[in-house]
């Protein structure tokens, strides 16, 4: 059953992963053109999963939404990697005042609601998909340091760390060369979890009108316009939802699977 799972989720991930590098080919229609002569319409042979309030064909605009939803996954990791994972390694390998710092910064940026420290960062940045995704990462990078930092002051405490200083390699050299890629299984399983929120966080931001701007195709913002017209045209909101929620779970998957693969294989070798 765990099998069957793990091979599913990667079928729904490789499925979005190609939808949005070939949208501009698999897309039937363009995903922006407008016609309000069939808007709202049911799905039909000629839109699939319908059209919303302009008259533009969803299963178009899911398609698109695609690329944006996973580009914006990417940007997120991407920011909570190279601010969180740096500030972990030094914050587990220099305990101390650097320690005590950005320990603290860490935990102070985790006392702050998600959503408002996410807000506040798009309303001084501006609204757009960049800057809402910045934002989304700055309030994941604790979760990344807190995986870092523990997983550096786990790794600092081997063998083969205090060989390392007796032939004479630097602190930096170290920490860059051996400690953190003896770190890395843990945030392997992070990033897994992670690329899945950001989905679900870039989604947000959009339905709120935050994330990325009309009339560009993204699935937070097909939620909000089937939200706009939940009594005319219901059947809008399933196609991104569905979208949404299998993507997520997807992620999830992944991350439990790699959690278990990863934590098997370091039983095995110790």
């Amino acid at each position: 059953m765990r099998k069957a799972l793990y091979y599913g989720a990667l079928a729904v991930i490789a499925v979005f992963l190609i939808m949005a590098l070939l949208a501009p080919r698999i897309a039937p229609y363009d995903p922006n053109l407008q016609d309000l002569l069939v808007r709202l319409e049911r799905p039909s042979a000629l839109h699939w999963l319908g059209t919303d309030e302009y008259g533009r064909d969803q299963l178009s605009r899911l398609i698109f939404g695609a690329r944006v939803s996973l580009l914006a996954a990417i940007e997120v990791v991407a920011v909570g990697l190279l601010i969180g994972v740096p500030a972990g390694v030094l914050s587990g390998f220099f305990p101390g005042v650097v320690d005590g710092v950005l320990s603290r910064i860490s935990d102070g940026l985790m006392s702050v609601p998600s959503l408002v420290l996410a807000l506040t960062i798009v309303a001084v940045l501006g609204q757009g998909l960049g800057s809402a995704m910045f934002a989304v990462g700055i309030v994941f990078t604790p979760r990344f340091f807190r995986v870092a930092r523990a997983s550096t002051y786990e790794v600092r405490q081997e063998t083969f760390i205090e060989a390392s200083f007796a032939i004479g390699c630097t602190s930096w050299r170290v920490a860059w060369r051996h400690v953190l890629p003896n770190a890395m299984s843990p945030l392997v399983v992070q990033i897994a979890v992670v690329l899945g929120a950001a989905i679900t966080a870039e989604a947000s931001l959009s339905f709120l009108g935050l994330g990325v701007q009309p009339p560009t195709a993204s699935w937070g913002g097909m939620l909000a316009s089937a939200y706009a017209n939940l009594y005319e045209a219901a059947f809008l909101i399933w196609a991104p939802g569905i979208a949404i929620a299998t993507t997520v779970l997807a992620f999830t998957i992944l991350g439990d699977e790699a959690r278990i693969a990863l934590g098997t294989r370091q039983v095995a070798g110790a």
